[in-house]
């Protein structure tokens, strides 16, 4: 107690408590990669969320006098991430994807998927798919979690009716919670069930799907923060591509004749090549990835092609 009281009172300013921070995350030998890398990014990111700040930068605020109850707040903070171990995501109830926010709860993995990179750069500047974005009328968030694919994709994609389907009636209740924040209900649809089962007879312009893909081993060792997360959210089966297999056999009964499929899949490239040879991937790389999204167009699909040829 004496201990902390003594923090409160000669840590005054953003930049006492950054510095504090840093050095506390790094001695605990914190794990980073739930939308930031370093100590340093997890502290900045800390201090203005828990500040209420704009999250761009904490330059402007740096030498700042905070009151008691702001130096209490951003104390509670630093000591829950050490000692918990939980994602700052989760302590804040709050995760960015390309500055968008999102509700976060222990109820859905940490939103982070390279696929929300995309559709605000890359879909949003050529759309990846048509010269007209406007012509996009239907598209599918699959293993949806929270919902932030199906957000952003309305955001890219501005007449499309937009299905997210996850299997967890938790994680559609977050979903929900973000769909009226951010004031689409109206296009949004939630639906529950295992991958395609809540969705028969229905056809998208666009499936993008971010679903479990991390392998047995990876997930028995994994840090206490990725621990926290949904088990659900990460299994991917032996060798991680379980979930992706069955997707490739059943994604083009639900895409239009100009349907594409987008798919984030880790680090499992090498092995989807060799277990589909005849498939076309085409990969979409974005700042911090290479080789973990695939896009596939329905013309790329045969029924022989759906198999992998190579037993898993």
């Amino acid at each position: 107690m004496a201990e902390t009281d003594e923090r409160l009172e000669l840590f005054s300013t953003p930049r006492d408590w950054l510095r504090y921070a840093i050095g506390r995350f790094r001695t605990a030998g914190l794990a980073f990669g739930h939308g930031t890398t370093t100590a340093l990014d997890e502290a900045a990111y800390i201090i203005l969320e828990g500040l209420g700040l704009p999250i761009d930068t904490l330059d402007p605020f740096l030498d700042a006098k905070l009151l008691r109850r702001e130096r209490e707040r951003l104390d509670a903070l630093i000591e829950a991430r050490v000692t918990t171990r939980k994602p700052a995501a989760y302590l804040l109830n709050r995760a960015y994807i390309q500055g968008v926010p999102f509700y976060v709860d222990e109820r859905v993995i940490v939103p982070r998927s390279f696929i929300g990179e995309l559709l605000m750069t890359t879909f949003a500047e050529s759309n990846g798919l048509t010269d007209d974005p406007a012509a996009v009328s239907r598209v599918l968030d699959l293993c949806a979690g929270g919902g932030s694919l199906a957000i952003l994709a309305a955001r890219a994609f501005p007449n499309a009716t937009i299905d997210a389907a996850d299997l967890s009636a938790d994680a559609l209740a977050v979903a929900r919670r973000n769909v009226d924040d951010h004031g689409l209900s109206d296009r949004i649809k939630l639906k529950q069930g295992d991958l395609f089962a809540p969705l028969k007879g229905e056809r998208y312009d666009l499936i993008l799907t971010n679903p479990p893909y991390v392998d047995a081993e990876a997930i028995a060792a994994f840090p206490p923060e990725y621990a926290a997360e949904p088990r659900l959210a990460h299994a991917g089966g032996t060798d991680g591509l379980d979930i992706v297999r069955r997707i490739l056999g059943e994604a083009p009964d639900h895409l239009t004749p100009e349907g594409r499929l987008v798919c984030e899949i880790g680090r499992g490239q090498d092995r989807l090549v060799r277990d589909y040879p005849d498939l076309p991937f085409v990969w979409l790389d974005t700042e911090e990835s290479a080789g973990e999204v695939f896009l596939l167009r329905a013309s790329d699909f045969a029924p022989s092609k759906r198999r992998p040829r190579r037993k898993p």
